[in-house]
């Protein structure tokens, strides 16, 4: 949600720090919390005032009219607060319909003032901008001030002056007092705008000759501002409304929201119910509310939420596991119900977003059993077949009653099963399958009388000359509309072609992509079975000016982006309509796009909005879902019977509901469920109606804002004619106790005209056709069904196909040592969370990636302790000058390093593999040293590991001193290392210098290590040393030495090497002569 309630400690903290004015506010930062927690004596310390003023102390739980409820003490010194707070802290109240406990109080110096030095004040915003109301006088008793007070409206973009609020707002007031005033209420609104407040109301503020105080306040800010206010807000704390606790559990999936670009929600309304939800989508999550308060279940919803946007498993699991954790701490009598429902995704994969539940439930299958949960599903989507069929399974398998429903069951019809209002079918009749994208022509014609209610209306009168409100344009799409995509949305724009294919399209509708992020390109898609190629564009202006037919712009600019790039979309001429999908833009941001718009006569459609759909023309985005919903609910060819809705969700499943009652949809637009959308109903409204192919006009309305009186003005007015049919969700807000923000950002009502149940009632006054609830939408929408023409086959994805398991095909690679497609890496089956936690090390990853093993705590140690004896030896060394002269020469680090990589063999380095293929072949055959040594300088070969340049037996390597104690220490055996130190006495004995080396050590060792520590057989062992196993050790070690000199001579800035003439024997034949 966007308006967030703060406490009136944390509006009046953002005030005295911020406010800038001539006004002198008083008392600032002098406040103090108390709760039960709060120790009196450092709370003195730490506010000596408390000590020596007059005091007020009253609850900070955005309770409204604390005074008149008896919940402000004033005039109390500490004492008097501390016997105050014993009758009060911690004590149940009613306020209005809610209980709660009184937890957080506010302790302000009090402040002696006459009646006539009371003021009221509030700043609050609309679509259109922001409202300042004024009254002189306030307080207590200050009544309807909606009614008493002054107001000015000051436009969006406008700024206030001293003249408008001196002559608008203060002409009441003594003129003594109206330049303090007025410099207040500026250096207020000012405030308001920059710190994003969208409420604003101080009563009393009292105006003495000392200046201003701020008795009382209370403030909502716009929480999707946070990336712009970090820097002032820091850390803000959105308390509960009164009367509902602030559970943990709440807070983690808020947690989980703000870390994932989907949408996750999570509201606790009676832990003790035995009615749980689980629903996907902001619209969906409303409806299912609603009709479980419509069928009695009020008193026993516990929780509302939805899970939306695609979330991953992950989420999804992490989701489900806090409600089935909540709903099984408590048993109730009857049992408990879970409804894990929807509407018809456009996007998210079901199946997907399935699985995780699947996980959860079989996580708590015995509680859920010991608690007897019955589960009730209804979903629809990409992939929903084989969701729900995972769904069935987990029931068979785990003894949970779980009954099962796809598209074919109405929506909201699995509460009525839920809650014993009507009979669970046994067998649901079956849809086809996602991937059925072909449909047969219908040969009967199947029909349906209107409902008797609406025959009357059918023959449309002619339109009134009157006109209500002017619409912007009749017409945003048609078969020839063009667009131009911004964000890479490969998928998105892959349907849009497909749609378009489907629906018999001369060209795509796609004209270009934008994409700041990469350079010009072209990028491929299908058109139907031929590959096309769209240009993607870094520049906006690039791509409009090449594409002068584009008059569409399809926004996936993210939240932070996606005003910027609208403003700039709106420079060019060519648009007219611009659709933004994000969700989560600042609102005072959204009506300065929306006043541009305006301006430059664009329709917007969104924020927050899967987009629109027009059946046979075009289609924004993800709208509609895949093609074999597009087909199943006719998509592909025009109705006469157009929508408008904010969720978008339920657009699709208004397409389903329309398709199956009526002849089908002409248009449908998601207005976007932000409190101010960027084109409104009745924008839309007034284009279906002056549409000559519309028959019938169908509204889903919603808790929240005002926009549907306009409605039902227009069809009072006469400017609508044609039959509306109007259904608002969010009738179940009225029966809860405490406010509930619903999925949508503007589903919040503010007052009661807001309220769905008030709008439902007013469009039936007006002449709507308003069923009683969203269950009999579809009866009242009922029209005639007529023969179909089959749309053109389009073939399936590769990627969607392989997903659905419809084919197979050969991998081109295989692994068996990391999966990285998951939540978490996995390494040769161990997560790498169980890596850190076993602190494994280095050694451990090293055998876990290359050995497959885990391997025992001295094995991984040994590879560590390679790996550091080998990491360098001096700049002298073939691999290590290569390096050098290469990082000299201006290389950059991956060049210099594979340089000297390139040197290791069986001369520099690649000892280790031919040292342990040697010694082990002379040791399994039987040979004793002796005879080993005489055989390899009877065949002229060296012996490998043998010998060194610098090193002798008087001379020892330490590096091979130190791995050879710890090896004797720790190996279980070391038969082949003891035979190979019986070659080298047989070989320093002939020279001292041709002793075992670093690169032999370690190859016979880890021949012994493979062979003897438990974890392979020997076949196993012989085969990591035949594929070069151990010369990997060399090349990790030693890769981290020659990074180390290519750094070292970049630090020093060493230039060009060239190697000395001096240094280098010249023998060129001698001069011949002819």
């Amino acid at each position: 949600m966007s308006a967030k309630a703060i406490s009136e400690q944390t509006g009046k903290e953002f005030l005295y720090k911020y406010i800038c004015t001539a006004a002198a506010v008083q008392n600032r930062f002098k406040y103090a919390t108390v709760s039960a927690n709060t120790d009196w004596d450092r709370l003195a310390q730490e506010h000596p005032w408390l000590l020596t003023e007059k005091l007020v102390v009253k609850p900070d739980q955005l309770i409204k009219r604390r005074g008149k409820l008896g919940l402000v003490g004033i005039n109390l010194d500490l004492q008097g607060v501390k016997d105050w707070l014993k009758d009060r802290l911690l004590k149940e109240t009613t306020v209005g319909k809610a209980k709660g406990v009184l937890k957080n109080f506010l302790i302000e110096p009090f402040v002696p003032h006459k009646q006539e030095e009371e003021f009221y004040m509030c700043v609050y915003a609309t679509r259109e901008g922001d409202h300042v109301l004024f009254h002189h006088e306030g307080g207590v008793e200050v009544g309807d001030v909606d009614a008493k007070a002054l107001r000015l409206m000051v436009p969006v973009d406008d700024k206030l002056n001293e003249q408008q609020v001196t002559e608008q707002l203060l002409t009441h007031v003594s003129d003594e007092k109206k330049g303090v005033l007025a410099s207040f209420i500026l250096g207020l609104f000012s405030l308001y705008e920059d710190l994003y407040f969208t409420y604003l109301e101080i009563n009393p503020l009292v105006v003495t000759e000392d200046g201003v105080y701020i008795l009382d306040m209370a403030a909502k800010i716009d929480a999707t501002a946070d990336y712009i206010c970090k820097a002032k807000w820091g850390d803000v704390e959105f308390p509960p409304p009164f009367g509902r606790e602030a559970y943990p559990e709440e807070a983690y999936i808020a947690d989980l929201d703000a870390k994932s670009g989907a949408s996750l929600k999570l509201t606790i309304l009676n832990p003790k119910g035995r009615i749980w939800t689980m629903v996907a989508g902001g619209g969906a999550s409303v409806v299912y509310s609603d009709t479980i308060c419509d069928c009695g279940g009020v008193d026993e919803l516990a929780n509302y939420g939805e899970y939306s946007g695609a979330p991953s498993e992950q989420q999804t699991y992490d989701y489900a596991k806090t409600i089935l954790s909540l709903m099984t701490r408590e048993k109730h009598p009857e049992g408990k119900v879970l409804i894990i429902g929807g509407s018809i995704a456009n996007f998210t994969n079901v199946a997907a977003t399935f699985k995780g539940i699947v996980r959860a439930i079989k996580d708590y299958q015995e509680p859920l059993k010991e608690h007897e949960v019955t589960i009730f599903v209804r979903r629809g989507g990409p992939n929903y077949q084989e969701g729900l069929r995972v769904m069935g399974e987990v029931g068979k398998t785990t003894g949970i009653p779980i009954h099962v429903f796809g598209t074919e069951t109405h929506m909201t019809a699995i509460v009525g099963m839920a809650l014993g209002h009507r009979p669970i079918p046994h067998q649901p009749p079956s849809d086809a399958h996602t991937a059925n994208f072909l449909l047969n022509a219908s040969s009967c014609t199947c029909e349906y009388d209107y409902p008797s209610s609406l025959k009357p209306i059918l023959s449309f009168t002619k339109c009134f000359s009157f006109v209500f409100l002017s619409a912007k344009a009749t017409t945003l799409f048609s078969k020839h509309t063009k667009t131009i995509v911004w964000g890479m949305q490969t998928r998105a724009v892959q349907g849009m072609l497909d749609f378009d294919y489907v629906c018999s399209r001369d060209e795509p509708s796609v004209g270009a992509m934008v994409y700041p992020f990469t350079g010009d390109h072209k990028q491929k898609f299908y058109w139907g079975h031929k590959e096309i190629l769209i240009p993607v564009y870094k520049n906006m202006a690039d791509a409009m000016k090449k594409h002068p037919e584009v008059d569409v712009l399809i926004s996936f600019a993210s939240l932070r982006s996606a005003f910027d790039s609208t403003v700039e979309a709106m420079q060019f001429t060519q648009i007219h309509t611009i659709a933004i999908i994000a969700e989560g833009i600042p609102e005072a941001l959204t009506r300065k796009m929306i006043k541009m718009a305006d301006e430059k006569g664009i329709t917007i459609i969104g924020p927050a909005t899967v987009g629109g759909i027009k059946p046979g023309c075009f289609k924004i985005g993800n709208t509609g879902g895949m093609l074999d919903n597009i087909l199943s609910s006719k998509l592909y060819r025009p109705g006469s019977v157009a929508y408008v809705s904010r969720s978008g969700g339920m657009s699709n499943e208004l397409n389903n509901i329309i398709s199956r009652t009526t002849d089908g949809v002409y248009e449908g637009v998601a207005i976007g469920g932000d409190r101010y959308p960027g084109s409104t109903f009745m924008d839309h409204v007034l284009r279906y109606q002056d549409t000559p192919d519309v028959k019938m006009i169908v509204v889903l309305g919603e808790i929240g804002g005002t926009e549907e009186y306009n409605i039902c003005e227009g069809i009072k007015g006469g400017r609508i004619t044609k039959p509306v049919v109007c259904w608002c969700i969010g009738t179940c807000a009225t029966m809860f106790s405490s406010e509930v923000q619903f999925g949508h950002a503007g589903a919040c009502a503010n007052q009661a005209s807001e309220t769905a149940v008030a709008k439902n009632q007013a469009l039936r006054d007006a002449g709507a056709y308003v069923p009683k609830s969203f269950d009999e939408l579809g009866d009242v929408i009922k029209t005639v069904y007529s023969d179909e023409v089959p749309p053109p086959t389009v073939p399936m994805d590769y990627s969607w196909a392989r997903e659905l398991g419809l084919i197979r095909k050969p991998a081109s690679f295989m692994t068996s040592i990391c999966d990285e497609r998951g939540q978490e890496l996995i390494y040769a089956g161990m997560p790498i969370t169980e890596v850190f936690k076993e602190e494994m090390g280095i050694g451990g990853v090293l055998g876990l990636l290359w050995f497959q093993r885990r391997l025992p705590r001295y094995a991984c140690q040994f590879i560590e302790m390679c790996l550091m004896v080998t990491a360098d030896h001096g700049p002298a060394v073939s691999g290590a000058h290569n390096t050098i002269v290469c990082a000299r020469a201006g290389k950059d680090l991956i060049s210099s390093l594979t340089s000297g990589l390139l040197t290791i063999g069986d001369r520099f380095g690649g000892a280790l593999d031919a040292a342990a293929k040697q010694f082990s072949k002379a040791f399994d055959s039987g040979m004793l040293p002796m005879e080993f040594v005489n055989k390899m300088k009877k065949d002229g070969k060296l012996i490998m590991g043998i010998g060194h340049r610098v090193k002798s037996i008087n001379n020892p390597d330490m590096r091979v001193q130190i791995l050879k104690d710890f090896v004797k220490q720790h190996f279980p055996s070391t038969q082949l290392l003891d035979y190979a130190l019986d070659v080298e006495k047989i070989t320093t004995s002939k020279k001292p210098n041709l002793i075992l080396n670093v690169d032999g050590f370690i190859g016979v060792a880890f021949v012994d290590l493979l062979r003897t520590c438990g974890g392979f057989t020997r076949d196993e062992a012989d085969e990591f040393v035949e594929i070069g196993a151990l010369n990997g050790i060399f090349v990790l070690g030693r890769s981290m030495g020659f990074i180390g000199h290519y750094l070292d001579q970049k630090r020093l800035k060493q230039g060009l090497y060239r190697h000395p003439w001096d240094d280098i024997s010249y023998v060129l034949p001698e001069h011949m002569s002819m």
